[in-house]
């Protein structure tokens, strides 16, 4: 019995040995991987634009001092095979034409074989240098591979494999031949003859410099560079190598003023580090091995979907994505239900809506995210109940099952029980709100240009925002920012930074949640930006033609909601007690109460994990209850103890008014300004899914800020006012 106890308790040990092994190697392969994909193509652009320079100034230098170059030919550099004429006349056209082409990356293979050929005569018939060897290097390296995705090649070779231009498309597939078959053959030849440079350094052949960049590794320990080259010729941990050649022929110049630094060799070693070792190594036949022992790392099911515990994330947004991100490597079969195909960035849902961004900015589908992720799949659907007895989840009339289910769903709009203001103040909360809100502002200023009524022109041109929180805030700065500097000189019957833009809070200070000091700031920046600011001010009512705000009428035909919201319908569903608004409670493991196999995290949460105060509805801590509650299920179905208590880890709030402005709160630090708006910025741009999204927002972000550019003044969509309210003539009929 002890024997069986033994073996019991020895059982959950081995079998996290056999999770966290693979678990490893496949991070250090994802961290490659992830190097090659994103860094890769920038690093092989910028390799070619300064190989370019490197021969472009050269040859620019001849064709302008051409009797020197000529005399050069004849004299110093003679080659035996050609006229000191043709070679001059040859080796200036070489150097002129061909970087521009390699630059570009357009007939990249042919201009790098010509440049390659010019390398060789340079090396072999004039000085020997160690950057001429990585020239040849290189460029032998693009006349096999070609260019990567940042070049016109690859921007026009699809077109043109299936063009009816003569003999192109054999030459284009003839091309991809010999990249797939030669281009890792070559990675692996150049590894080798990095390995034996270094083990002639460590063995003192200092006299292979014709065919060898010993110069350039003599800095090397001869006992380092006898295991490093050992390693490399025997492409063992090759990358980690090839990393620490990177960092060694960067540091080493700056330790020893005797050395130089040669750029061209960092740049075959980054390429070794990046692309791998190649065919002829042992690195691939660990890998091979490894895969066929744990077929994941392969990309392949290492266990049955079907009989795996099942996994059921309802919701795409912060909190649903990181769980799902977080268990798509356990052994669980994930199914993540969205009534959207796109996970939304909401707290630039703003931008939107102020024409500052257009929608697909800020949003990534779904399915690509887990394209790799063989135990995840991707439902489009509105779940309309969960059935908690029979562990399931309904969608319209048919079910879903699930073992361990995790509700993400979000909050929406609060209208305090006043319901019937819903279609004349919008809240913003889905893409379909803020291009609305983005539809009546606009509409506004083209009204408001059409109409002959003063009095109706001044209510078009009045826009009030209900709630002084961030959002509020945000939305007052943004679309006071848009009338004065976005629409300037495009309006003939007013000016458009005539607009009056209100924001009503209901407290004594607008951002009740930051510090006083910095609602102060917030106050002021607003004021500066022309925002009129009504604290301790209540709504009375909202209809067609305007807001009662404290027994007061302002005329404002475009009224904007950001002062409350509540949570979805999952507490209904699951039949659990709430907060006053709508949160499912739970425990101190984010469960709901009485169901240990259901997970409540994200905005649908109330939970008091923030030491005692209640976890605010931020993004951050969306994502840190998704990772943590993938924690719990990851060790229950692993069978190891689960992990402490969720503590929510305030990383800061921060709040922009306008262009150059923002306040971030981070307690132990206070920022506002332009500093804290550029923080704002980096930390929004980082927490966007997609690399297209976060270029494309930069982009627009820049010029919009460079230019005072209106962004994306579309005006979209159907009439969705209730009929009357605005009753007007149409500019455009």
């Amino acid at each position: 019995m002890q024997l069986q106890d033994a073996l019991g308790e020895r059982k959950p040990a081995d079998s996290r040995i056999g999770s966290i092994l693979p678990t490893i190697i496949a991070l250090n392969a994802d961290a490659f991987i992830l190097l090659r994909r994103v860094c890769w193509p920038l690093l092989d652009l910028g390799f070619r634009i300064w190989l370019a320079q490197q021969f472009f100034v050269s040859g620019l230098i001849k064709v302008t001092h051409w009797e020197t170059a000529l005399d050069l030919a004849a004299h110093e550099y003679p080659v035996s095979w050609l006229s000191p004429t043709a070679a001059a006349y040859t080796g200036a056209a070489i150097e002129v034409i061909a970087p521009i082409f390699l630059a570009s990356g357009l007939l990249t293979r042919y201009a790098a074989t010509a440049l390659l050929a010019l390398s060789l005569v340079i090396q072999f018939s004039y000085q020997p240098f160690d950057s001429q060897l990585f020239w040849i290097a290189l460029f032998g390296w693009y006349a096999v591979a070609g260019a990567g995705s940042m070049s016109l090649d690859q921007l026009l070779r699809r077109g043109l494999a299936d063009s009816a231009l003569p003999w192109v498309p054999r030459i284009i597939r003839i091309s991809e031949a010999v990249r797939a078959r030669f281009s890792p053959t070559y990675l692996s030849a150049i590894r080798i003859w990095l390995g034996i440079t270094l083990l002639a350094v460590a063995f003192g052949y200092a006299d292979l410099g014709l065919w060898l960049p010993v110069a350039t590794l003599s800095a090397w320990a001869p006992w380092a560079a006898a295991i490093a080259g050992a390693l490399m010729v025997l492409g063992l941990a090759t990358r980690w190598v090839a990393v620490v050649l990177v960092f060694g022929s960067v540091v080493a110049p700056m330790m020893n003023i005797g050395l130089s630094a040669d750029s061209f060799g960092t740049m075959v070693f980054a390429m070794i580090a990046i692309l791998g070792a190649g065919p002829v190594a042992l690195d691939r036949l660990i890998a091979r091995s490894l895969a066929r022992r744990y077929p994941q790392l392969d990309g392949k099911p290492s266990f049955a979907v079907d009989s795996a515990p099942r996994v059921v994330i309802i919701g795409g947004g912060f909190g649903g994505l990181s769980c799902a991100s977080a268990l798509r490597k356990a052994r669980v079969s994930i199914t993540l239900i969205d009534r959207g195909n796109f996970h939304l960035f909401q707290p630039l849902l703003y931008q939107v809506a102020t024409a500052g961004l257009s929608p697909g900015d800020i949003a990534a589908p779904i399915r690509p995210l887990f394209r790799d992720a063989f135990n995840a799949r991707v439902l489009l659907g509105t779940v309309t109940g969960i059935d908690v007895e029979k562990r399931c989840v309904q969608i319209g009339q048919s079910n879903v099952d699930y073992d361990y289910l995790v509700v993400a769903t979000g909050a929406t709009h609060s209208y305090f029980g006043k319901d019937q203001w819903q279609p004349f103040a919008p809240g913003l909360k889905r893409v379909e709100d803020a291009t609305e809100i983005r539809r009546r502002l606009l509409t506004a200023f083209e009204r408001a240009e059409a109409t002959e009524d003063d009095n109706e022109r001044a209510a078009l041109l009045t826009f009030l925002i209900v709630g002084g929180g961030p959002a509020g805030v945000e939305l007052a700065g943004a679309i006071a920012e848009l009338a004065r500097f976005g629409m300037e000189k495009e309006f003939r019957r007013f000016d458009p930074a005539s607009a009056r833009v209100l924001l009503v809070q209901s407290g004594p200070r607008i951002l009740p949640s930051f510090p006083e000091s910095l609602s102060t700031v917030a106050h002021r920046s607003l004021s500066r930006l022309g925002v009129e600011v009504l604290l301790d001010s209540r709504v009375n009512g909202i209809d067609a033609e305007g807001v009662s705000v404290s027994g007061k009428r302002i005329a404002a035909r475009t009224v904007l909601w950001a002062a409350g919201v509540m949570a979805s319908k999952a507490a209904q569903w699951l039949g659990v007690p709430t907060d006053n608004a709508g949160r499912v409670t739970v425990d101190q493991h984010l469960n709901a109460e009485g169901h240990s196999s259901v997970w409540v995290i994200g905005d649908t949460a109330a939970s008091n994990a923030w030491a005692g105060k209640p976890v605010p509805g931020l993004a951050p801590a969306a994502k840190q209850g998704g990772q943590y509650v993938a924690g719990v299920i990851r060790a229950q179905v692993e069978g190891r103890t689960p992990p402490p208590p969720f503590a929510y880890r305030h990383l800061g709030s921060l709040a922009t008014i306008g262009r150059k402005s923002a306040v971030a709160d981070f307690g132990w630090i206070k920022i506002w300004g332009a500093p804290a708006w550029w923080l704002w910025g980096i930390i929004h741009v980082g927490f966007l899914v997609g690399m297209r999204n976060r270029v494309s927002t930069m982009v627009n972000w820049f010029w919009a800020y460079l230019t005072f550019g209106g962004g994306i003044r579309l005006i979209t969509g159907a009439e969705s006012i209730p009929a009357g309210s605005h009753d007007r003539p149409d500019p455009r009929s």
